[in-house]
């Protein structure tokens, strides 16, 4: 069985059986040129870079709770 990679990227707007060549119901940080060998042949998309070089918590003072706290006016 062949499986090609859906290089024309995703079509929700029919069933999965149903679908046009070369596309896909569902994608997920997927694209259809590697960067880094610039030809077509699937690849995923790279991750994000930190923000911040500080590090949170760690052995000696561990993380014990992380809370959201939302204030509506």
């Amino acid at each position: 069985m062949e499986i090609k990679f859906p290089v024309d990227g995703i079509n929700k707007g029919q069933a999965a059986v149903d679908q046009p060549v070369n596309t896909s119901p569902d994608l997920n940080n997927v694209r259809p040129y590697d960067t880094l060998d610039n030809r077509m042949r699937g690849g995923q998309r790279p991750g994000l870079d930190k923000r911040y070089s500080q590090q949170i918590g760690g052995i000696a003072s561990p993380i014990i709770a992380i809370c959201c706290v939302t204030i509506v006016d």
